[in-house]
């Protein structure tokens, strides 16, 4: 589960795809399969979180690995399995990758 706080250490990968509005649920499947078969199973693998957009268009993908070393060594130089999760992505959406720290947050307790 995501946790996000300052203090972490962690890295936060921030995807957001456009897609067709078609295309939306498609894609946020893909990308839970893809999380739940393979991604997990890779070191500094922590957590994801898959978001759609209520107009259709848009897919995030938000995640947290240990290290910023972790995410591009499963990137950079992908087994054949991540290689074919990331082309099946891209043939529904246009990704928006960035890696981001987190600055501040701040959450009200839910009653």
């Amino acid at each position: 589960m995501a946790t996000i706080s300052k203090g972490q250490n962690l890295v936060t990968l921030v995807n957001v795809f456009t897609v067709e509005p078609e295309d939306q649920q498609r894609l946020a499947d893909a990308l839970v399969e893809a999380t739940e078969n393979v991604m997990k199973h890779k070191p500094g693998y922590v957590s994801a979180n898959i978001h759609k957009s209520f107009d259709g268009t848009r897919v995030v993908n938000y995640a947290q690995w240990r290290s910023r070393e972790d995410f591009e060594a499963v990137i950079e130089n992908p087994a054949p399995e991540v290689a074919g999760h990331l082309r099946e992505a891209e043939k529904l959406g246009v990704p928006d990758v960035r890696l981001y720290e987190v600055a501040f947050s701040d959450g009200a307790p839910r009653e």
